[in-house]
């Protein structure tokens, strides 16, 4: 989710040592996601934080003694103040595949699947833009004359009523009020991380053969909507003991406590953007780089573009997929391999 920072990380004795105004930084417990041994497995190494409205010091608590209970290590951990993610736009960064939907670009620039939208809505997407019915989520909000919370509510009840689709990785579209509006959960998600607004993070690491990137998310960290998280997730923990850890409501599908990345190259793009991580000094970074995958693309991958590909991701044939779709839940070693076979592909 996400694309690069700029400055703030010193990396001391191959470990991070984070420099920015507005956290308390502390020192890694281990180097080792950055300078692991050539001959070594690449570990899994993810970035975890405690969401704004969940930021308080019992679930930092409770977030760190589960993961080092269950056998992850903490490399570091640090607080960001909203002031700070504004000023430095890392939410937009992290968000830059929604964010780019929701406020960036007309619908006419996005690169719709016209089949399914159709098949959803049966409408065809070129006679919704030649009537003008078709818009970002910060035009929907001037469109139907209301504000962000209005759009979030009306988004959940077209989730509700089954007039919302998902044609990627971050890439929605829903019916509501006559016309068609992209992402338009995200003005409302921005405002939550800015402001008085906190997180706090962690870059933790596993070894892949114990615990794997699905189970990591699934069974560790639970799924989006904490009301089906198995028991002892973090999600699950949190919601269920949110007036006692001094959360100001319940959780839900947006507000579910805790961020976690999807997959190893998500993970290293998150590095660098809250981070403000050098590229070749993240071991993920370090390891697509050794397999031949120059910097350049690395960084345009890490906006989750459509790439070409032999097949999708729910097993379609050739064509174009969203990157981040591709890569989800791969342990690090698969992970660095696919990502060598997308760049490789020829169509």
């Amino acid at each position: 989710m996400i694309l690069l920072g700029a400055a703030g990380a010193a990396v001391l004795g191959g470990g991070f040592y984070f420099m920015n105004s507005g956290a308390e930084p502390t020192p890694p417990a281990a180097p080792a996601s950055l300078g692991a041994s050539p001959s070594a497995p690449l570990k899994n190494s993810a970035f975890v934080f405690t969401k704004p409205h969940a930021c308080t010091d019992a679930t930092k608590a409770l977030v760190k003694s589960q993961l080092e209970s269950k056998g992850f290590t903490i490399l570091s951990e640090k607080g960001i103040s909203g002031e700070v993610i504004d000023e430095k736009k890392y939410i937009d960064q992290h968000y830059y595949s929604i964010a780019s939907k929701a406020t960036l670009l007309h619908p006419s620039e996005l690169n719709v699947p016209a089949d399914k939208f159709k098949a959803k809505f049966g409408l065809g997407w070129q006679e919704a833009l030649d009537q003008g019915v078709v818009y970002n989520a910060m035009e929907a909000c001037k469109k139907l004359n209301i504000d962000a919370v209005e759009l979030e509510t009306k988004w959940g009840g077209a989730k509700k009523s089954n007039t919302l689709i998902k044609f990627g990785g971050g890439f929605y579209c829903a019916l509501i009020d006559g016309i068609y509006i992209f992402n338009g959960f995200f003005m409302s998600m921005r405002s939550k991380y800015t402001g008085d607004a906190k997180i706090h993070t962690y870059v933790i690491e596993w070894d892949a053969d114990k615990v794997s990137w699905a189970d990591f998310r699934g069974k560790v960290l639970g799924p989006t909507d904490p009301a089906d998280a198995p028991a002892g997730a973090l999600r699950a923990m949190v919601a269920q003991d949110w007036q006692a850890l001094g959360l100001p409501g319940p959780c839900n599908t947006g507000d579910n406590a805790v961020h976690a990345s999807a997959s190893p190259f998500e993970a290293m793009a998150e590095r660098v953007n809250w981070l403000e991580a050098k590229l070749s000094d993240d071991a993920f970074g370090a390891a697509l780089i050794k397999a031949g995958i120059p910097e350049a693309t690395i960084n345009a991958w890490s906006v989750d573009p459509q790439v070409p590909f032999s097949t999708g991701p729910d097993g379609q044939p050739a064509g174009r997929f969203s990157l981040f779709d591709l890569l989800e839940d791969m342990d690090s070693e698969p992970c660095v391999a696919k990502c060598a076979e997308i760049y490789n592909y020829k169509a």
